[in-house]
């Protein structure tokens, strides 16, 4: 399994919405079509989030829905809050925690054992144990 981060399927909506095939679109030709992707349910809340302060809400509910569609989501379970709090630690104590949303995307990956797709290296290079592919 592999993990998508929010910026990830951003930019692959954008490229379909403009019909110009761009980063997103090459790093998923790379990938075994046998391959599982999947997102945190946090990532699901960022993008609809951003589809409610959208021009065309609706429409863009509507792409997300059709986008979203393919992908396993992955929901907190009973390690959850365990893991979080050992991320949250471990980065609070070099000084530099991250965001909560990241904290919360990095650890539903770490549960799953997936990699995390991401332009954004910087804000998840800095938690341990995560493995970061940067398309």
């Amino acid at each position: 399994m592999t993990h998508l981060d929010s910026c990830f399927l951003i930019d692959l909506l954008r490229e379909t919405a403009r019909e110009r095939p761009g980063p997103a679109t090459e790093f998923l030709e790379t990938l075994d079509s046998t391959e599982i992707l999947g997102v945190s349910v946090h990532v699901l809340c960022e993008l609809r989030a951003g589809a409610e302060l959208a021009r065309r809400p609706l429409a863009e509910h509507e792409a997300l829905d059709q986008l979203v569609s393919g992908l396993l989501v992955s929901y907190p379970d009973d390690r959850f809050a365990g893991t979080y709090g050992r991320l949250l630690a471990s980065t609070a104590v070099k000084g530099r925690p991250g965001s909560a949303m990241d904290l919360l995307i990095a650890t539903a990956a770490l549960n799953d054992d997936a990699p995390l797709v991401t332009r954004n290296v910087k804000d998840f290079n800095r938690m341990p144990g995560l493995r970061v592919v940067e398309y």
